[in-house]
């Protein structure tokens, strides 16, 4: 298992950016690429044209997303990748 931070400062505020990663098109113009989102816990998303597909598992606005992922070139056996994001 691999287990990294990443820490940045975007210019805009906590829930700007929350509301961004859960709305289809300000999503598909971050990663340039199309994508579904799901404001709801056990909700599926998509990201980078369906290449990876994903569950949201918690939610707090504004604050905090954890959700785990897959691309379609994960083997069946593999397991799913896990993401948190937390806003300040």
């Amino acid at each position: 298992m691999y287990r990294f931070t990443v820490t940045t400062n975007l210019p805009a505020s906590p829930n700007t950016v929350y509301e961004a990663w859960f709305d289809n098109d300000p999503h598909s113009e971050m990663t340039q690429s199309p994508a579904t989102a799901s404001t709801e816990i056990a909700g599926i998303f998509t990201a980078h044209d369906g290449y990876i597909d994903g569950i949201n598992l918690e939610l707090a606005a504004g604050e905090r997303i954890h959700q785990t992922w897959r691309t379609s070139q994960f083997e069946d056996a593999d397991p799913d990748s896990s993401i948190e994001l937390t806003f300040k």
